[in-house]
């Protein structure tokens, strides 16, 4: 590798103490040269830049995605870098890591994502080890994609979730199964170069005693994609006469039905059982095995190209980047 970009976007890693608890802050830069100064690590050349403000991750919208991978798409195009780390807070780092892992298909280069639980210069913190992890990663080579570095651990990015909230180990890969026909080649319309546009999402998981009424409040207003997470291969009420006829209504309006399973080794085969039968009926699409952020971020990246929804079905049960097959 022979330049870096490192892209701070806030995060626990650069915050300081305020008078009401951490927040975020700018001047990341500074401490980091100050601590490779003192580290002395074997890392590539780098250069910095910051979205500002820098944000909790907890803040973290579809607006921020769209401009994280428009900045890395410029400066990769530049020539300006052949890697990109992206320093990002742990609370939604998944779901930037998978959006960015659809945003950012056919890059040429390695991005990988990093953060840490502490923050930089606290006692005992991850977060030099993280930072540094990542960085000598990229320099000994890394595979074009969306990657994250955590606690030692290089991790494909669409396919992990945050599983701690106070341990070093946070994040994890799910062993879900993977199964799926790989897409043959990615067409013009979802390369990282495309335009993207914010779009209406939700995410709605089945419990005993839902209602359709419920599920309406969901599906109003603009809504344009639905991940609904059933139980265990794909099942649901399928007995339930009104919430079918409601999720039927919503596809024949136009909204994209993702069915994923709410078991962390679980994944959809809508054929097993009759349950599952009759929602495919109503409309939904399967998301194999994978996670609530994959789908979720595939679901945007597919919907803000522009794509219909009978594309954004063809191209969702496909595999793009790993998120769904091996």
């Amino acid at each position: 590798m022979k330049r870096l970009l490192v892209l701070y976007t806030g995060g626990t890693i650069g915050m300081q103490m305020s008078d009401q608890g951490l927040t975020p802050a700018t001047g990341f830069e500074a401490r980091l040269r100050a601590q490779q100064a003192l580290d002395d690590p074997a890392l590539p050349d780098w250069y910095f830049r910051e979205l500002l403000p820098p944000i909790d991750s907890a803040s973290m919208t579809q607006r921020n995605w769209l401009e994280m991978a428009t900045v890395i798409g410029k400066e990769v195009d530049s020539g300006h870098c052949d890697g990109v780390l992206l320093l990002h807070g742990t609370d939604t780092l998944a779901y930037s890591a998978a959006a960015l892992s659809f945003l950012l298909l056919d890059l040429p280069v390695p991005v990988v994502l990093t953060g840490s639980m502490l923050p930089a210069g606290t006692p005992n913190s991850d977060a030099w080890a993280n930072l540094f992890g990542a960085m000598q990663a990229l320099r000994n080579g890394i595979r074009p994609g969306v990657q994250v570095y955590f606690h030692g651990k290089l991790m494909h990015g669409a396919r992990l979730t945050k599983l701690n909230a106070t341990e070093f180990d946070a994040f994890a890969v799910l062993p879900r199964p993977r199964v799926g026909q790989h897409a043959s080649a990615v067409e013009q319309a979802l390369n990282y170069r495309q335009p993207r546009q914010p779009v209406g999402l939700a995410v709605l998981p089945l419990y005993p005693g839902i209602q359709a009424a419920q599920v309406r409040a969901v599906l109003v207003g603009d809504l344009q994609g639905l991940v609904l997470e059933c139980y265990g291969s794909g099942t649901g009420p399928a007995d339930d006469d009104e919430l079918l006829a409601t999720l039927k209504e919503a596809h024949a309006r136009g909204v994209v039905l993702a069915a994923i399973s709410q078991c962390p080794q679980g994944h959809v085969e809508f054929d097993i059982y009759a349950a599952g039968s009759k929602l495919a009926a109503s409309g939904l699409v399967s998301g194999g095995g994978m996670t609530r952020e994959a789908a979720l971020g595939k679901l945007f990246a597919l919907l803000g190209a522009g794509l219909s929804q009978a594309e954004v079905e063809r191209w969702f049960a496909l595999d793009l980047c790993g998120e769904r097959a091996d």
